[in-house]
């Protein structure tokens, strides 16, 4: 049987003769990359897998309340680097608000002809 490259890390394997499609090596990281790529691809076509595993998801998560926080806690320099994007994304959040429209114009109107001192009833009969 042929060798072929790995989709993932393109060193050369033979494909297993069960799996004459097969486009990944057996290395463990290549393997991890194929079941990714395959979930994603699951879930953008099909809705009630997606539906499930946010179901599945939301679960593990209400089971496991303190899960983030103890991250965070054992893992500083995760804080500390979510922190500072945090920070950027609020200043970003800041800045777009400011400005509605990004073609809006900002326009000073100021008066420049000077009080007329001639009586009311001039003008009047100027405008006729």
């Amino acid at each position: 049987m042929e060798s072929r490259r790995c989709t993932c890390c393109g060193h050369a394997f033979r494909p297993r003769a069960q799996s004459p499609q097969q486009r990944f090596c057996s290395a463990s990281a290549c393997q991890r990359e194929r079941r990714r790529r395959w979930q994603q691809a699951k879930r953008a076509s099909d809705p009630d897998y997606r539906d499930n595993q946010t179901r599945a998801q939301r679960a593990w998560a209400t089971s496991h309340r303190d899960y983030w926080a103890e991250y965070r806690r054992r893992n500083p320099a995760y804080r500390d680097r979510n922190r500072a994007a945090a920070r950027q994304r609020q200043r970003e959040r800041r800045h777009a608000t400011r400005f509605a429209k990004m073609d809006a114009w900002t326009v000073e109107i100021m008066v420049l002809s000077k009080a007329s001192t001639a009586p009311l009833e001039v003008c009047k009969e100027r405008t006729r």
